[in-house]
């Protein structure tokens, strides 16, 4: 195969990869060519080399995790706090629950509840802090 024609389907394969990772692939390989030389024969793209917000949800759908702890108003004038985890991938329901009385132990317990959930249905966990409750 010519290298010309080798490094325009390395392009083209794999369009997040610039001039200097196909030409250390391509050294990797036994091909000595210079990073310009890679360059220069390289498919031309249009737009922005990087990953979009879009893209990047698509690909990491699976490992998404969703958690949200909102109020619920009834029609006897109670709140209920509802806790709801979803995962994004298949939109599945990892878990929900509600209470009439979130204390600060028991959103404790429910962290480690949520920890446990999440870490089995997914392999990224970030917390953001509730910063309405008290500190725990």
């Amino acid at each position: 195969m010519e290298l010309r024609t080798l490094i325009g389907e390395m392009s083209r394969a794999n369009r997040l990869w610039g001039a200097p990772r196909i030409h250390g692939e391509l050294l990797k390989l036994g091909f000595e060519v210079a990073q310009s030389t890679v360059a220069r024969y390289m498919c031309r793209r249009f737009g922005a080399p990087s990953q979009g917000w879009r893209t990047f949800l698509s690909n990491h759908a699976d490992g998404i995790v969703a958690i949200d702890l909102f109020i619920l108003p009834t029609v006897a004038f109670q709140i209920l706090y509802c806790l709801v985890i979803l995962r994004h991938g298949r939109r599945f329901w990892v878990s929900f629950g509600v209470t009439s009385n979130p204390t600060a132990t028991r959103l404790a317990r429910l962290r480690i509840g949520i920890a446990k959930a999440v870490a089995r249905a997914c392999s990224v966990l970030q917390f953001h802090a509730i910063k309405t409750f008290a500190p725990i």
